[in-house]
């Protein structure tokens, strides 16, 4: 159990409130069991705007000028943001072996391949489908475009910096790491700079489909690890909004532990070897 901070007492009552407000601007449920964690974690930020009750900062959320920086904010706070490189690698495999030569067989030279990483923390996934793109020879059959999107500014900042401590390389082959990155002081090590020509990322939430229209088309979806933090309604919005972004014939990969099985949608089911990949109908 979480030590509280003295301080206001966050009821049951207004952390609901907070919690469907948070919903309904992310997508992102929290059940009961998170009521002490958002005590703990908001506590701050009723000092920063000196407010002298939680639901004094429910109604800040809703009617402060603030209100949208706060919430972003409230985004770097409450996520979670465990990934490292190289994690559930047979989906990278696939995609370098299968479903990129596939794309690239049936499009005119010279194309741009695009991927799509989206919810991509800090950026361990979009940089090791770049890490398999460089060693399967892509980069010599087509220009390469990988876009990371997350709702969380922080989580993106790091990202953008490529400087990762040694948790994130808990899967990583020791080949690899000599190979695409550069040591630096403190067990730290810095991507390569040739990894981070072709990796770019924008803040975004993934129930904006205007935002996320800005990206479209794509080839090629990796949203895995993301929707089990969402509700039903939220998952369906995304989906869908995914759905859109993605070229006819597009791919969609989904984390081991997720599915489509349960959400209405309108993509094809395919195994690709031993992965279930999901296609958007040509």
């Amino acid at each position: 159990m979480l030590q509280l901070d003295k301080g206001p007492v966050l009821t049951q009552e207004v952390f609901r409130l907070l919690r469907d407000l948070i919903n309904q601007y992310s997508g992102l449920y929290f059940d009961d069991s998170y009521r002490e964690i958002f005590q703990h974690r908001l506590q701050r930020r009723l000092s920063v705007h000196k407010l002298g009750s939680f639901m004094d900062y429910y109604r800040f959320l809703l009617y402060d000028p603030r209100r949208h920086q706060e919430m972003e904010t409230l985004m770097d706070i409450l996520t979670v943001n465990e990934t490292y490189f190289f994690r559930e690698v047979s989906q990278f495999e696939v995609l370098v072996k299968e479903i990129i030569p596939e794309i690239l067989d049936n499009t005119r030279p010279g194309k741009t391949l695009r991927m799509l990483s989206a919810g991509c923390s800090t950026g361990e996934e979009p940089y090791t489908m770049a890490i398999f793109c460089f060693e399967y020879g892509i980069l010599q059959r087509t220009n390469l475009e990988i876009i990371g999107i997350d709702i969380s500014k922080r989580v993106l900042s790091r990202a953008r910096s490529g400087i990762y401590t040694e948790n994130s390389f808990r899967a990583t082959d020791k080949r690899y790491l000599e190979k695409y990155f550069i040591p630096l002081d403190n067990h730290q090590f810095r991507i390569d700079e040739k990894l981070k020509k072709v990796v770019t990322f924008y803040h975004g939430n993934l129930l904006d489909s205007v935002r996320l229209g800005l990206f479209s088309p794509v080839d090629i979806v990796f949203c895995r690890n993301v929707l089990i933090y969402f509700d039903m309604r939220s998952r369906k919005r995304v989906i869908n909004n995914l759905y859109r972004v993605l070229r006819p014939g597009g791919y969609l990969f989904l984390g081991h532990s997720e599915s489509l099985l349960s959400i209405p949608n309108d993509f094809e089911f395919l195994y690709k070897g031993r992965e279930l990949v999901y296609r958007k109908p040509q």
